[in-house]
Parts: C-alpha cells; structure tokens; sequence
C-alpha cells in the first residue's frame, strides 16, 4: 500500500511494466493529472489513485490493466 501523499509533482508515472505513460502536473482529490499532452489537441489526461500499483524510487507505478490514454505509454 501506498500513501497518496507520496504523488507529487513531476513523478513519472509508468504502466506495470515500467514503460513511461506521463508525468504528474498534480494530484486533484482521488485522480492523478497528467502533465498536457503536446500537439493539437493538448488533452488532460487523468488517472485514479486507486489505479496505482506502488511508488518506487521516485516513480508511480500503475497496477497491471489499467487503461492508459491513447497517446500515452510507450510506444
């Protein structure tokens, strides 16, 4: 378990695998926003806490399953 006080700005966030999904902008009640995606449509992404596996070294971890935006995580 983890405490969600722990999430703080500029964490990198990976999937289950360690693959790079985005950085933390901040964290809003229960949900992780992601820092803007870049191009056209600079979307805010967002990501629930309960989705988060572990905090390792610096770096959120999402539990296996969790859907990651589309043109996010690794490519």
């Amino acid at each position: 378990m983890f405490e969600k006080l722990r999430i703080k700005p500029d964490m990198e966030i990976a999937d289950h695998n360690g693959g790079h999904v985005g950085t933390v902008e901040e964290l809003r009640d229960d949900r992780i926003a992601l820092t803007r995606a870049y191009g056209a449509s600079q979307e805010r992404h967002l990501i629930a806490v309960d989705q988060v596996d572990r905090i390792e070294d610096n770096r959120i971890y999402l539990k296996a399953g969790t859907p990651i935006p589309i043109g996010l995580g690794p490519s």
